[in-house]
Protein backbone atom coordinates (compact mmCIF):
# COMPACT_ATOMS: atom_id res chain seq x y z
CA UNK A 1 0.00 0.00 0.00
CA UNK A 2 1.04 3.31 -0.82
CA UNK A 3 2.02 5.15 2.16
CA UNK A 4 1.49 8.33 0.56
CA UNK A 5 -1.65 8.09 0.56
CA UNK A 6 -3.24 6.77 3.56
CA UNK A 7 -5.04 9.23 5.45
CA UNK A 8 -3.94 8.34 9.08
CA UNK A 9 -0.64 9.85 10.33
CA UNK A 10 1.51 7.97 13.01
CA UNK A 11 0.41 11.00 15.22
CA UNK A 12 -3.54 9.92 14.84
CA UNK A 13 -2.71 6.23 14.85
CA UNK A 14 -1.15 6.54 18.06
CA UNK A 15 -3.80 8.48 19.59
CA UNK A 16 -6.28 5.32 18.94
CA UNK A 17 -4.26 2.12 18.64
CA UNK A 18 -4.32 1.14 21.78
CA UNK A 19 -8.81 1.64 21.90
CA UNK A 20 -8.86 -0.58 19.04
CA UNK A 21 -10.26 -4.13 19.93
CA UNK A 22 -8.50 -7.33 18.28
CA UNK A 23 -4.71 -6.36 19.99
CA UNK A 24 -2.58 -8.98 21.78
CA UNK A 25 -3.78 -7.95 24.79
CA UNK A 26 -7.56 -8.97 24.04
CA UNK A 27 -9.14 -11.77 25.02
CA UNK A 28 -10.32 -13.79 21.44
CA UNK A 29 -9.17 -13.24 18.16
CA UNK A 30 -5.97 -11.04 17.75
CA UNK A 31 -6.58 -8.63 14.63
CA UNK A 32 -4.46 -9.04 11.74
CA UNK A 33 -3.90 -5.37 11.15
CA UNK A 34 -6.11 -3.13 12.33
CA UNK A 35 -4.60 0.15 10.92
CA UNK A 36 -5.50 -1.57 7.35
CA UNK A 37 -8.75 -1.89 8.28
CA UNK A 38 -9.11 1.68 9.64
CA UNK A 39 -7.30 2.97 6.41
CA UNK A 40 -10.00 1.09 4.24
CA UNK A 41 -13.18 2.23 6.49
CA UNK A 42 -11.69 5.98 5.90
CA UNK A 43 -11.32 5.60 1.97
CA UNK A 44 -14.74 4.12 2.05
CA UNK A 45 -16.30 6.92 3.24
CA UNK A 46 -13.92 9.41 1.73
CA UNK A 47 -14.88 8.37 -1.85
CA UNK A 48 -18.48 7.68 -1.53
CA UNK A 49 -18.13 4.16 -3.01
CA UNK A 50 -20.12 1.04 -2.12
CA UNK A 51 -18.34 -1.29 -0.08
CA UNK A 52 -18.30 -3.98 -3.24
CA UNK A 53 -15.62 -1.49 -4.78
CA UNK A 54 -13.02 -1.47 -2.16
CA UNK A 55 -9.44 -2.00 -3.29
CA UNK A 56 -8.07 -5.58 -3.03
CA UNK A 57 -5.36 -4.05 -1.01
CA UNK A 58 -7.52 -3.77 2.04
CA UNK A 59 -8.98 -7.13 2.03
CA UNK A 60 -12.33 -8.98 1.10
CA UNK A 61 -14.91 -6.16 0.60
CA UNK A 62 -16.93 -8.61 2.84
CA UNK A 63 -14.99 -8.52 5.46
CA UNK A 64 -14.23 -5.74 5.86
CA UNK A 65 -17.72 -4.48 5.72
CA UNK A 66 -18.46 -7.30 8.56
CA UNK A 67 -16.10 -6.01 10.72
CA UNK A 68 -16.90 -2.24 10.58
CA UNK A 69 -20.59 -3.46 11.01
CA UNK A 70 -19.73 -4.86 14.58
CA UNK A 71 -17.21 -2.54 15.40
CA UNK A 72 -20.29 0.47 14.72
CA UNK A 73 -22.94 -1.22 16.77
CA UNK A 74 -19.82 -2.12 20.13
CA UNK A 75 -19.44 1.90 19.69
CA UNK A 76 -15.81 1.94 18.82
CA UNK A 77 -15.94 4.62 16.37
CA UNK A 78 -17.67 6.93 18.91
CA UNK A 79 -14.82 6.33 21.00
CA UNK A 80 -11.96 7.06 18.45
CA UNK A 81 -14.32 9.82 17.06
CA UNK A 82 -14.43 11.59 20.87
CA UNK A 83 -10.59 10.88 21.55
CA UNK A 84 -9.60 12.31 17.91
CA UNK A 85 -11.98 15.74 18.20
CA UNK A 86 -10.56 16.73 21.88
CA UNK A 87 -8.86 19.76 21.90
CA UNK A 88 -9.67 21.00 18.52
CA UNK A 89 -10.13 24.81 18.01
CA UNK A 90 -13.77 24.70 15.51
CA UNK A 91 -13.05 28.64 15.91
CA UNK A 92 -12.07 28.99 12.30
CA UNK A 93 -14.42 26.14 10.72
CA UNK A 94 -16.35 27.33 7.92
CA UNK A 95 -19.02 25.36 5.66
CA UNK A 96 -18.44 25.89 2.15
CA UNK A 97 -21.67 26.53 0.23
CA UNK A 98 -20.61 24.77 -2.61
CA UNK A 99 -21.13 21.41 -1.14
CA UNK A 100 -24.03 22.55 0.92
CA UNK A 101 -26.98 21.24 -1.15
CA UNK A 102 -31.04 22.54 -0.56
CA UNK A 103 -34.27 21.04 -1.52
CA UNK A 104 -35.90 23.01 -4.70
CA UNK A 105 -38.52 24.61 -2.78
CA UNK A 106 -36.00 26.05 -0.70
CA UNK A 107 -34.80 28.14 -3.34
CA UNK A 108 -39.19 29.56 -3.63
CA UNK A 109 -40.10 27.30 -6.14
CA UNK A 110 -44.04 26.84 -6.00
CA UNK A 111 -45.52 23.65 -4.60
CA UNK A 112 -47.81 22.90 -1.54
CA UNK A 113 -51.21 24.34 -0.49
CA UNK A 114 -51.58 27.79 -1.87
CA UNK A 115 -50.97 30.56 0.52
CA UNK A 116 -54.34 32.24 2.20
CA UNK A 117 -54.78 35.96 2.89
CA UNK A 118 -55.24 37.24 6.41
CA UNK A 119 -58.26 38.96 5.23
CA UNK A 120 -57.38 42.33 6.50
CA UNK A 121 -58.09 43.98 3.44
CA UNK A 122 -61.87 42.87 3.43
CA UNK A 123 -62.12 44.54 6.85
CA UNK A 124 -61.49 47.78 5.09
Amino acid sequence: MNSDRTVLTDAMWARVESMLPGKATDPGVTAADNRLFVEAVLWRFRTGSPWRDLPERFGNWNSVFRRFRRWALSGVFERVFNVLSEGFDLEHVFVDGTIVQAHQKASGARGGPPARGSGAREAA
